[in-house]
């Protein structure tokens, strides 16, 4: 009795979905992201624009209850948490998780699975209305950065990140 919800979400490609499995007897659900939503990051805008994937990230997926547990298609969390370090460096949880992925790593283990709740305390595409991060991006001249522009400048610098 396994129910499974598909959500278009394109960006990273045009035809690009999310799978929600669901369980009447299982409390979580388990969301499969593919190449939108990764642990601490998101996939490259191929085929789409910062506002499809913040419709992906900050409604479809952060409208999910938090203790969806998070599948995602590669292994990239370590990279992305010193990304999300590098534009969130005071974040105490994102401190905390990029600590431990170093141990789950150096001992040839997974990040993964995260769960949505997670993603929404460290995941800076999912964070895009944080000060920090909107004065770290260089954002914070003028009128307030919408969630949408910040999505794009994040996207872009984490395209360049070394």
């Amino acid at each position: 009795n396994i129910h499974v919800r598909v959500f278009f979400t394109p960006c990273h490609t045009s035809g690009h979905v999310l799978y929600l499995a669901t369980h009447e007897g299982i409390k979580e659900g388990a969301l499969f992201t593919g190449d939108t939503l990764f642990v601490g990051g998101c996939g490259r805008f191929f085929e789409g624009t910062p506002d499809q994937m913040h419709h992906a990230l900050n409604e479809v997926v952060a409208g999910l209850p938090e203790n969806t547990k998070v599948y995602v298609g590669h292994e990239y969390t370590k990279k992305n948490l010193e990304f999300a370090l590098d534009v969130e460096p005071s974040n105490k949880a994102l401190q905390a998780k990029y600590a431990w992925t170093c141990k789950q790593r150096d001992q040839g283990l997974p990040t993964v699975p995260s769960t949505v709740g997670e993603e929404k305390i460290f995941n800076p595409f999912m964070r895009t209305r944080e000060v920090e991060i909107i004065q770290r991006l260089g954002m914070d001249k003028g009128d307030a950065a919408s969630p949408i522009d910040v999505m794009g400048k994040l996207r872009e610098r984490k395209n360049n990140f070394k």
